[in-house]
Formats: C-alpha cells, sequence, structure tokens
C-alpha cells in the first residue's frame, strides 16, 4: 500500500526534474541594439552568432524592401518610370495590351457610327454613300481601327466625306494613337537601353585588404572594366554602414559614414582602362582608427563600394555597387599584380583579378601605431632638446666669462695709465 505512493511521488519529482532541465525555447521581440545587450548573456551570444544581413548584396542590389506603402498613387504620378522599372514580361504584357485595348475601342466606336447611320443595313447598296466604304462588321470596324492608327492604309475601306462624326474621330484617334505610340515606344527604347547590363562588365574583387603602404595602414580593394569601351568620367566612393549609438542614447540603424578614397586629392576620379586598387588611408580621420586585427572579426559592418560614370557608347550614366562584409576584409594581404608588359601592349590576367597573397602586417590599430611610433620618438627629441639647451647653457657662461676676463684687463689698463701719467 506505501509503496505506490511512493513510486508516484518519485515519478512525479522524475518528471518535475525533466521539466526544468529540458530546454526551452525562447522567442525574442525584435528590440534595438541597447536594449539587447541588456538581456542574458545566453541570449546575447545566441544573437551574436547570428549571421550579418547585408545592406547591398555583392551583385549591387540593395537589400531592402518596401512595406507599408499607403500612398501607392505616387507610383502613378510617376507613371512613366514605374513602367520601365517593372520586370520584362510585365512590360511586354502592358505594350500589348496598350496597343489591343485601344484598337479594340476605336474598332467599338467604327462599328457603332455605321449601326447607328444604317450602313449595316445597306450592304452592297451602290445607291447608299456609307461613313466608311467596305465596313461590314466588327472585324472590318476592328481592321480599319488598327489601319488607321497605325497608318498602313492599305486602300479597300476608306471614311468617306459624307460622315462628320467619322472625320472627328479620325482625328482624335490620329492624335491619341501619336501619343500612344510615343509614349510606349518611348518606355521600351528606354527599357532597352537601361545600363544596367553595362554594370554587369564592371568587377569588384571579391575581397577587401587591409595592408601596410607608404608606411601607412590602408584599407583596399580592386576594381576593374572587362569591355574595350571605357567608363567616361569614372569616380568612386564608398560608405560604411553600422549601427551606433548617440551620447544622447539615440539608437541609430544602419547609419552610413562616407570612407574617404582621395576625394581631397583626386584619387577617387578614376581612368579605368585596366585593373586598378583604390586605396583609404587610415587615419584618425577614418572610422577604421582603432580597430585591430582581432576587433575586426568582432564589428558589425558593412563598407559599400559604388563606382559610377557614363558609357562612352551610349552617354548615359551607369552605377555599379558592391560591398564588404567583415568576414570579406582580409588582414594582411596585399592583391596579385595582374598586369604585365607584352611584346607592343600591356596584358591584364583576369584569372589573377580576386587572388591576394599574405604580406607583413602588424595586427595593432592604426591609432596604436601612431602612439607607439610617437612613444618612440618622444625620448629622440627630449635628449637633442637637452643637448641642445645645455650647449647654449655652456655658450652663455663661456661668453659671461670672456666678457667678465675682458673687463678684468681693461680695469688693469686703465690703472696702468693712470700710474704712468703720475
Amino acid at each position: 500500500l506505501f509503496v505506490f505512493p511512493m513510486a508516484a511521488n518519485v515519478l512525479e519529482e522524475d518528471s518535475m526534474e525533466q521539466d526544468i532541465e529540458s530546454p526551452v525555447t525562447i522567442h525574442q521581440p525584435k528590440l534595438p541594439k541597447q536594449a539587447r545587450e541588456d538581456l542574458p548573456k545566453n541570449i546575447s551570444k545566441e544573437c551574436a552568432k547570428r549571421k550579418i544581413q547585408r545592406y547591398v548584396r555583392k551583385d549591387g542590389k540593395c537589400n531592402v524592401h518596401h512595406g507599408n506603402v499607403r500612398e501607392t498613387y505616387r507610383y502613378l504620378t510617376d507613371i512613366f518610370t514605374t513602367l520601365v522599372d517593372l520586370k520584362w514580361r510585365f512590360n511586354l504584357l502592358i505594350f500589348v495590351m496598350v496597343y489591343t485595348v485601344t484598337w479594340l475601342f476605336f474598332g467599338m466606336i467604327w462599328w457603332l457610327i455605321a449601326y447607328m447611320r444604317g450602313d449595316m443595313d445597306h450592304i452592297g447598296d451602290s445607291t447608299w454613300t456609307p461613313c466608311v466604304s467596305n465596313l461590314n462588321g466588327f472585324v472590318s470596324a476592328f481592321l480599319f481601327s488598327i489601319e488607321t492608327e497605325t497608318t498602313i492604309g492599305y486602300g479597300y475601306r476608306v471614311i468617306t466625306d459624307k460622315c462628320p462624326e467619322g472625320i472627328i474621330l479620325l482625328l482624335v484617334q490620329s492624335v491619341l494613337g501619336s501619343i500612344v505610340n510615343a509614349f510606349m515606344v518611348g518606355c521600351m527604347f528606354v527599357k532597352i537601353s537601361q545600363p544596367k547590363k553595362r554594370a554587369e562588365t564592371l568587377v569588384f574583387s571579391t575581397n577587401a585588404v587591409i595592408s601596410m603602404r607608404d608606411g601607412k595602414l590602408c584599407l583596399m580593394f580592386r576594381v576593374g572594366d572587362l569591355r574595350n569601351s571605357h567608363i567616361v568620367e569614372a569616380s568612386i566612393r564608398a560608405k560604411l554602414i553600422k549601427s551606433k549609438q548617440t551620447k544622447e542614447g539615440e539608437f541609430i540603424p544602419l547609419n552610413q559614414t562616407d570612407i574617404n578614397v582621395g576625394y581631397y586629392t583626386g584619387d577617387d576620379r578614376l581612368f579605368l582602362v585596366s585593373p586598378l586598387i583604390i586605396s583609404h588611408e587610415i587615419n584618425q580621420q577614418s572610422p577604421f582608427w582603432e580597430i585591430s586585427k582581432a576587433q575586426l572579426p568582432k564589428e558589425e559592418l558593412e563598407i559599400v563600394v559604388i563606382l559610377e560614370g557614363m558609357v562612352e557608347a551610349t552617354g548615359m550614366t551607369c552605377q555599379a555597387r558592391s560591398s564588404y562584409i567583415t568576414s570579406e576584409i582580409l588582414w594582411g594581404y596585399r592583391f596579385t599584380p595582374v598586369l604585365t608588359l607584352e611584346d607592343g601592349f600591356y596584358e591584364v590576367d583576369y584569372n589573377s583579378f580576386h587572388e591576394t597573397y599574405e604580406t607583413n602586417t602588424p595586427a595593432y590599430s592604426a591609432k596604436e601605431l601612431a602612439e607607439m611610433a610617437s612613444r618612440a620618438e618622444l625620448p629622440l627629441t627630449w635628449s637633442v632638446s637637452s643637448k641642445l639647451d645645455q650647449h647654449a647653457e655652456l655658450e652663455t657662461e663661456e661668453e659671461e666669462k670672456n666678457q667678465e676676463d675682458q673687463n678684468e684687463r681693461n680695469g688693469d689698463v686703465a690703472n696702468l695709465e693712470n700710474e704712468s701719467k703720475v
């Protein structure tokens, strides 16, 4: 009798222990960064293990979706750009539908005019003058609408001068047809001549590197153009995408900071004939001033690179984009040279465009390197200044002694002259 209650108690305790030890799935809400820092350590570690979300993908497309847009009428106010931005299948569908609907609409009106005037009742009557000759049904009215709007003019179905309403409709359809042709053909021309495909032949290196150049720590990446036709007035820009918190506690997600790639020296304006290595000097104005090799993998940042210029063949502006996250920034590497001198020309080997090799680079941040350099120079400056001060003191002491000796000699000479006079 007492065994079963004890067994039941043991089972209840085991079940309670299993419930306590079993993992519990915690669904965390979307919180800003400053709120996530206050979470327990186990949850913050899970957040730290998550993959960094790109702001701009490697192919240059922005990884941003616009949701909850209520003012959709703004897209209709700029209908031309809206049609150009549509995908090709929708653009072609709209192109066909617009012409088909206008032909059917005016064909219906031509048929109604013929029906209202009684032309359908006098088909084959030579004494009757119809509005449109040889129009005997809706199909022939539809064909006449196509001939009128496209100005084909086969000469079988023609309008007569006994139909004023038909003349007015002919004028209206001609004007509206010209507007539709200009709008749709212009839309297709802009769609075809968009420089997006030209941007696909502008390539960026897979990785960015950090190494020493001319005694300074620099962030570098490589750009190139695969076509023989050049990009005119090419320029390069770079931005750092990183969330930040202001001194007042405001959290700014995806804050954009300019990275200087030669704006003040003119190095950002490129003559992109062969692949070029774009360099960013890490100085006090750089956002990488305090980042070391050990700290770089811990940073949640993204470098967006923008190359833009005019296409030489069409004169249209072209823009190519790419990005680098922390895992794609190699510390202590350089790019493999790709340009060689052949017999009378330079050859670019694009097989080595993305290749890098390791080089000796200190693991310290640029700030730490500057502090170590200043510490190494301070003793030297102190010794030189102290020696100069000591040398100046010795010179002043010697001058004072010489002055005293000269005064004493002058006094002795004056005494001798007085004695001789006496």
